[in-house]
């Protein structure tokens, strides 16, 4: 089953920054290399679901005309939202992902140490509605840490296998450590994919 709310809810309850985002060199790095990867230099509507704390959420900013950032936790929620107070055009909401989807598109959506909470159904409708929601040619940015963690419903390795195999997108881009995997996948125009299908080329 996908990792209850409740063990994000003590996690909060427990510390304002669970995960230390704020302090670690690891996540302040990986935030920058994910922000760096963005292929293009500005986005009209983007979506960042489970923003935590919002460290990532601050970085994807100013790259973005519009952008939607949402986590579980009321606390995360809360926190996420002071810190981007000054910027209007970012906005921040309680949501649970799969089942809260927003009624959008983007043409970008990061998924950022996300994906292995979810169970087999829970994750394939993460993708599938990722997919659904990203316009023709917008971005799809996956990064999930690659070692193993007792709390997780399955390897970071695994959620990134899933998103390569999923008709529609496209890997243009991945970055390969030892602690994370960082991967872009290209929302591929429909008519352009029906074509490459009967070509036999996919």
């Amino acid at each position: 089953m996908s990792t209850p709310l409740g063990y994000f809810e003590q996690m909060y309850a427990d510390s304002p920054d669970p995960w230390s985002f704020e302090s670690r060199w690891y996540d302040n790095r990986k935030h920058q290399l994910t922000v760096a990867a963005l292929p293009r230099a500005r986005y009209l509507s983007a979506f960042e679901p489970g923003c935590s704390t919002g460290s990532l959420t601050a970085r994807l900013a100013p790259r973005c005309a519009a952008l939607l950032a949402v986590d579980a936790v009321e606390s995360a929620v809360t926190t996420t939202a002071h810190r981007l107070a000054s910027q209007p055009h970012v906005t921040v909401a309680r949501a649970r992902m799969p089942y809260d989807w927003p009624r959008q598109t983007f043409d970008l959506i990061v998924l950022s140490e996300l994906g292995y909470y979810f169970d087999d159904t829970d994750l394939d409708a993460l993708i599938a509605q990722s997919v659904a929601a990203l316009e023709p040619g917008g971005d799809l940015v996956a990064v999930h840490w690659r070692r193993p963690v007792a709390e997780h419903a399955r390897p970071g390795e695994e959620v990134h296998a899933r998103l390569d195999a999923t008709p529609g997108l496209e890997l243009t881009a991945q970055h390969t450590e030892a602690d994370f995997l960082l991967e872009v996948y290209a929302r591929t125009p429909p008519a352009a994919r029906s074509v490459a299908e009967r070509e036999g080329l996919c």
